[in-house]
């Protein structure tokens, strides 16, 4: 806690992470563990309708039959793992001053803030994973680099499709042609690695398939969110207009993510305990490089591991950020 909270806990957010961040069995030792997360998850899994049950046993699988970097497989388990761990955060007496989720982790922040009923939110996500499927073989890469250091290299449908950190950035576009932009990036001493997904995600590449996704947004409820949201598409706090918009949230497959300015305006309205809660500790990561953590004001916790492991490991993780929490002052949070 820090020193000016004095005995007040500091406001929580939530960092709900998207593509890249999954992993096989990512949260599954929490499976049936933890009663809230185990609700949460059903209640995705029943949303999804007939796609529901294939989709959690592919979850549980020690070998999934969908490949864990498709969309198919990553995007509504994202989505499904982040509203749940959420959910679980939120039993614990958590109510979060501000929520921060990256691509389809902003779908479940949506969820948490009302914006949209999960079962409405579920059938968004599941239309989204359906369109891009249909378009044509891309992916990313993330470039240990500012924006303006790649700019001179981006050709035809190869753009910044996110801007994570001051010096990570993220390219997305056709396989072929980001395939070579990495090959120019490297010959100038410009680290690239690619980023898990199958999917040209945060690019111009998926605007055909996309075409009439505003139609089925705008025959979804929404309502303004309950809970502040900090857009990664706007980098700010999201408006009651954006959020009842339906272009708005059609075209954020292929919109570029600006977590890192959103980071920034999040963390510039006073201290936070940023819980990353999601896969891959990504987020978190990310979270640690900011001015306000790297100087006590703020501070990063994880619920899950870095990478798959055992059931224990996802136990483990989650006692551990429970224990942060009660330190914080949020004595109800407990893990079995």
């Amino acid at each position: 806690m820090s020193e000016s909270a004095g005995d007040r806990p500091r406001r929580v957010a939530l960092l709900l992470p998207g593509q890249g961040a999954q992993y096989r069995r990512m949260g599954a030792g929490l499976y049936a563990s933890e009663p809230v997360f185990t609700g949460a998850m059903d209640e995705v899994f029943s949303a999804m309708g007939r796609a529901g049950p294939a989709l959690r046993a592919d979850w549980l699988a020690e070998r999934p039959s969908v490949p864990v970097d498709s969309a198919a497989w990553a995007q509504p388990l994202l989505f499904a793992v982040d509203y749940a761990l959420g959910r679980l955060v939120m039993s614990w007496g958590v109510r979060p001053a501000a929520l921060l989720g990256h691509s389809v982790g902003e779908m479940a922040a949506a969820v948490l803030a009302g914006v949209f009923r999960l079962r409405d939110a579920t059938g968004l996500v599941l239309d989204r994973v359906s369109r891009v499927a249909t378009a044509p073989p891309g992916g990313m890469i993330a470039v240990a680099a500012a924006p303006a250091e790649v700019e001179p290299f981006l050709t035809g449908d190869v753009v910044i499709g996110a801007v994570n950190a001051p010096r990570h950035t993220v390219l997305a576009g056709p396989g072929g042609l980001l395939a070579e932009t990495a090959r120019k990036l490297d010959a100038q001493g410009l680290t690239s690695r690619p980023v898990p997904s199958h999917t040209a995600f945060h690019s111009p590449v998926l605007a055909p398939c996309l075409a009439g996704a505003g139609e089925r947004v705008a025959a979804t409820a929404r309502r303004p969110p309950l809970i502040t949201v900090y857009s990664g598409y706007t980098a700010a706090p999201l408006r009651s207009v954006e959020a009842l918009d339906p272009d708005f949230w059609a075209r954020q497959p292929m919109a570029p993510v600006l977590f890192w300015p959103a980071l920034d305006a999040l963390l510039s309205s006073g201290e936070h305990l940023l819980v990353e809660a999601g896969p891959g500790r990504g987020l978190g990561g990310i979270a640690r490089r900011h001015p306000a953590v790297r100087r006590g004001a703020s501070s990063v916790v994880t619920l899950l591991p870095a990478r798959p492991g055992d059931d224990e490991q996802d136990r483990l993780a989650l006692r551990a950020a429970a224990e942060a929490l009660r330190v914080e002052g949020f004595p109800k949070a407990v893990a079995s």
